[in-house]
């Protein structure tokens, strides 16, 4: 009888517990900063010759792993990253690993102190293989780096530095743009125009996300935090930098200690700097790099306090998924055509009606003739125990962010923008209506419902992951 217990015991399945899982983090940086006379990006022309160096660049890359699922997160150092950068280096790795490339993200943080990688071999240098190589390698160190690991996540706020730069001008008061014509909304606007003001032509979003991977012995392994802020600048020209993206990561690596990893992937801050434009906060000359150190520094404090505070969890569920989305490429009127055609045949030295009239002219006669008609935008969603992650491969507004956030089945979500590809700036319809800067062809790339389709996709993969078992 006794026997015959054992062996009936012996045959029931075996319950496995959270205690019973075992969670994995790993981290690591890559060095990607290109050599010294590769020409800057991130402004209109013409554009600076990199001359210093004044902090280098990196791809900053974590794995996690619930014992069943393996997620990758891959933050560079860079204006923008073109789609296929990304999807070679995930081919690549996931040849090498298995990890399946919806598992995968991969995003720029919008520095505009670096040198393009989009088909770029500037000076007989390949920084376009570089970047990729690099990334690979980084990711491949970080799985390399997997170790029992506990995790939490929190939100702190900072609305400071998040302020709209898109403004509404007072009923009757336009402002001309590039094409002759003449819009409602602002971007930058002078003091000057400060009076004639109506208000911020969107929200912001004051919150910062904090990501914690800890070691079962108490060492930091990784801090992944998420503000919405534009690159801050106050860069000289032509100095390699990544600006306050990589001054917080070094002040979060320096606080919790070697060998914590931090990143900083960028939210949707496409119509977001750290400017005051309400005319209520006195201007400051910064010095080159000041503001840079300012921001940085108050946003690792907040980070920091928000995670001396967080609980660590033993282990969480991991989920993924990604979809192509396609979009419709955004065409020039037969009128902008016309108007593009007239400004590129005037004489070099006739004085422009617009300031940037030749190159947005350059820019729509190159819509003009761009193929094919449509593009394939990269969405994803990812679930990390209680909290969702969607990435999107554009400038977003932050008001599609909010949405997406509001809609959201998880408790805290957060949005990363540029991840995947880079496809301009994404205004939502109503941002189209108003005009300026970011709805302008040749900055804004697709069809004006692009931001309601992105944020349904979004949803839809938050949904998916969020349901998964």
């Amino acid at each position: 009888m006794k026997n015959t217990l054992l062996i009936c015991l012996a045959l029931l399945p075996i319950v496995t517990t959270a205690q019973d899982k075992i969670f994995k983090a790993g981290a690591a940086t890559s060095n990607i900063t290109p050599p010294i006379g590769m020409t800057i990006v991130g402004n209109f022309a013409p554009q600076p010759i990199s001359k210093q160096v004044h902090d280098e660049l990196h791809v900053r890359c974590l794995a996690l792993d619930d014992g069943k699922t393996k997620l990758v997160f891959a933050v560079a150092d860079n204006l923008h990253l073109a789609r296929d950068v990304w999807d070679e280096a995930r081919k690549k790795l996931e040849a090498d690993t298995g990890i399946p490339a919806s598992h995968m993200m991969f995003s720029a943080t919008h520095t505009h102190s670096s040198v393009s990688a989009i088909n770029n071999k500037e000076a007989g240098f390949d920084y376009r293989s570089l970047v990729i190589s690099r990334v690979v390698d980084g990711v491949k160190r970080a799985l390399n780096n997997l170790e029992p690991a506990r995790i939490a996540w929190g939100t702190g706020k900072l609305p400071q530095w998040v302020g709209n730069r898109r403004w509404i001008l007072k009923e009757g008061v336009t402002n001309p743009n590039p094409f002759g014509g003449q819009d409602r909304a602002v971007m930058n606007p002078s003091s000057m125009l400060i009076p004639r003001l109506e208000g911020p032509a969107g929200p912001t979003n004051p919150e910062v996300y904090c990501l914690s991977l800890q070691a079962t012995d108490g060492r930091q392994i990784a801090l992944m935090a998420n503000y919405w802020l534009h690159y801050v600048g106050g860069v000289p020209r032509e100095d390699l930098s990544a600006d306050y993206f990589g001054e917080f990561c070094r002040r979060i690596e320096q606080s919790l200690g070697a060998p914590c990893v931090g990143l900083l992937p960028n939210g949707p801050c496409g119509d977001v700097n750290s400017n005051d434009y309400s005319g209520k906060t006195p201007a400051v000359n910064y010095k080159p790099y000041e503001k840079i150190k300012v921001v940085a520094g108050d946003l690792a404090q907040e980070v920091l306090r928000v995670h001396k505070n967080l609980k660590h969890q033993d282990w969480v569920p991991l989920q993924a998924a990604a979809s192509d989305l396609e979009l419709a490429v955004r065409r020039p009127t037969p009128e902008m055509v016309k108007w593009a055609e007239a400004v590129l045949a005037k004489p070099k030295d006739a004085t422009p009606v617009h300031r940037l009239e030749q190159p947005y002219a350059e820019r729509v006669m190159e819509v003009k003739r761009a193929k094919p008609d449509t593009i394939q935008a990269y969405i994803q969603a990812f679930r990390i125990g209680d909290l969702g992650i969607t990435s999107i491969p554009f400038e977003v507004f932050t008001e599609t962010g909010l949405e997406i956030k509001a809609k959201s089945p998880f408790k805290d979500t957060f949005t990363i923008e540029l991840a995947s590809g880079s496809n301009g700036y994404l205004p939502t319809p109503r941002q189209h209506d108003l005009g300026g800067y970011e709805t302008w062809l040749g900055t804004n790339r697709v069809e004006r419902e692009a931001s309601v389709k992105i944020t349904a996709k979004a949803l839809e993969l938050l949904q998916s992951v969020h349901a998964a078992p």
